[in-house]
C-alpha cells in the first residue's frame, strides 16, 4: 500500500498509509504515513470500539495537513501478548458415527451463521472453498494424518490456504460464542489447541512434513511459530 501511495500522489490525489509493520513503512517511505503498534490484521486497534478507532483515525487524517513527507508514530500500542485462553462452548456431540472433527464442524454451523450475519466475511470461510465444503475439506485432512499422500486425499486446493478457511470458519463462529472481543491470536489458539479440527490440521500437517514433502506445501498450514 505505501508503494501504491506514491502512484496515487504522482497523479494528484493525496494519500494516507496505515502499517503495522514499522520496518515496513519506514522503508517504503509513504508520503503520510502512520505507524500502529497494533496487532497484524486490527489496522484501527480495538474491535467494537468506535471511540478507539475514530481517533487513530482522526489522528491518520490529520497528516493530510503536513506540507512535506511525514512519518508519525501513534502514541497507544496494543500487544497480543499471547496470554488469553479464549473460552467457547464446542457443540456437542451429534452424529457418533461422524468423526469427531467433522461432527464438530457441523455443530459449529450456526454459530458461524450468527457471525457472518453480523460482522460480514472478514475472516471466515471462502478464499478458497466455500463454508459448505468445510467438512469435506476436514475429511480430506484426516486421511491425510492417517497416511494418504495429500495429493490422493481429496484436498479441495492448495493444503495451506484450505486450512486457513478452516481456521477461518472456527473462528468466525468463536465470534458468535465469546462474550468479547479475543485478543488478536486468541482465536488461532483456541482453533489449535482446543478444537478437534485444529488437532487435524496439526497432525496432517506433521504426516505431511514426515513424508518428506516440500516445506511450502505443509509449513503454512498454521502459523509459523506453531
Amino acid at each position: 500500500m505505501s508503494t501504491l501511495a506514491h502512484i496515487f500522489e504522482a497523479a494528484g490525489m493525496a494519500t494516507i498509509a496505515l502499517g503495522s509493520v514499522k520496518d515496513q513503512i519506514e522503508n517504503a517511505a509513504p508520503p503520510r504515513g502512520l505507524w500502529c503498534d497494533f496487532p497484524l490484521g486490527r489496522p484501527l486497534g480495538v474491535p467494537q470500539n468506535a471511540e478507539f478507532q475514530h481517533r487513530v483515525l482522526a489522528e491518520a487524517f490529520s497528516l493530510l495537513d503536513a506540507k512535506q513527507t511525514v512519518f508519525k508514530e501513534y502514541d497507544i500500542a496494543i500487544r497480543d501478548e499471547g496470554t488469553e485462553v479464549m473460552t467457547c462452548a464446542l457443540p456437542p456431540r451429534h452424529d457418533p458415527k461422524a468423526h469427531p472433527a467433522v461432527d464438530e464442524a457441523n455443530g459449529l454451523r450456526p454459530a458461524y451463521e450468527r457471525a457472518l450475519a453480523k460482522y460480514g466475511n472478514r475472516i471466515g470461510a471462502g478464499r478458497t472453498i466455500p463454508s459448505e465444503q468445510i467438512s469435506e475439506a476436514i475429511e480430506s485432512f484426516i486421511r491425510v494424518a492417517e497416511g494418504t499422500p495429500w495429493k490422493e486425499a481429496g484436498i479441495p486446493g492448495i493444503p495451506a490456504r484450505v486450512s486457513q478457511d478452516i481456521r477461518g470458519y472456527y473462528e468466525t463462529a468463536a465470534l458468535a460464542l465469546s462474550e468479547h472481543a479475543p485478543e488478536a491470536w486468541a482465536g488461532t489458539r483456541w482453533f489449535l489447541d482446543h478444537t478437534e479440527a485444529g488437532k487435524v490440521v496439526l497432525s496432517a500437517r506433521q504426516a505431511m512434513a514426515d513424508a518428506g514433502e516440500k516445506q511450502p506445501i505443509w509449513f503454512y498450514m498454521v502459523p509459523g511459530d506453531r
